[in-house]
C-alpha cells in the first residue's frame, strides 16, 4: 500500500513536467498499475474454507445366542448375551449415534435394541447380499452409524466399506469386536477393538 501511494504521487508529480504524448504514456501506465493493485488485493483474500466430510462406523457381531436347539434358525440371546448388549449400549454410550443398523434376525436385532432405546432410534434392517455399498454411503454421510451383523457379514461389511479385503470371518465365539471405520473425505481408515464381559451367563 505504500509504496503504490509514493509512486501514484511520483507519477502526478511527473505529469506536470511531461509533452501530451507522454502524458498518455502515462496514463496507460496508471491504469495499469491500478489493475495490478486491485488483482492483487483479490490475491490476498483467503479462499472460502471446504468443511471435511467425516463419517463414523461402529460394526459388531451380535452377542451370545442361544444354542440349546441346532435346529432353530434363528434363535435369541442368552442371558449373557442380553448382559453382552447392555455392555456394549455403555460402551457406545459417549458416542452421538445417528444411525443404527441390523440384519433381519431376533439375536443381531436384540443386540442392537439396548443402544436404539438409549439413543432413540429405530433400528433399521439391512441386507448385506442385497444393499448398494455407495448409497448407504451417501445415505449416512457426516453421520456416526452403529451396525449389527453376524460372524461372516460383519467383517465382509468391513471389507467392503474400505475397499479391500482385509478382515477375516470371524471365531464363531468371538462377540466382543467392534470394527471402527472412519471414512474422512473419501479415504476410509479402520481399527479392530476388542472388548470382555464379564457378563452373568
Amino acid at each position: 500500500m505504500g509504496f503504490t501511494y509514493y509512486f501514484m504521487l511520483y507519477l502526478v508529480r511527473l505529469k506536470e513536467k511531461l509533452q501530451p504524448n507522454q502524458l498518455l504514456i502515462m496514463k496507460v501506465l496508471k491504469i495499469v498499475l491500478i489493475f495490478i493493485f486491485t488483482l492483487s488485493v483479490f490475491n490476498c483474500q483467503e479462499e472460502p474454507k471446504i468443511e471435511d466430510s467425516v463419517t463414523t462406523y461402529y460394526f459388531i457381531r451380535h452377542a451370545e445366542k442361544d444354542r440349546s436347539n441346532a435346529e432353530n434358525v434363528d434363535p435369541e440371546l442368552t442371558q449373557e448375551g442380553l448382559g453382552r448388549a447392555m455392555h456394549w449400549a455403555e460402551i457406545m454410550d459417549d458416542v452421538a449415534i445417528d444411525a443404527i443398523y441390523s440384519t433381519d434376525y431376533e439375536r443381531t436385532q436384540m443386540t442392537a435394541a439396548p443402544i436404539a432405546v438409549k439413543k432413540n432410534l429405530t433400528v433399521q434392517i439391512y441386507d448385506l447380499g442385497t444393499i448398494d455399498i455407495d448409497q448407504f454411503k451417501a445415505d449416512n454421510l457426516n453421520k456416526k452409524v452403529f451396525v449389527v451383523g453376524h460372524s461372516n457379514t460383519t467383517p465382509d461389511f468391513v471389507n467392503k466399506m474400505i475397499g479391500q479385503e482385509k478382515y477375516g470371518q470371524l471365531d464363531d465365539h468371538q462377540n466382543g469386536s467392534l470394527f471402527i471405520v472412519e471414512i474422512v473425505n473419501g479415504i476410509s481408515t479402520d481399527k479392530r477393538l476388542n472388548f470382555n464381559c464379564n457378563c452373568p451367563d
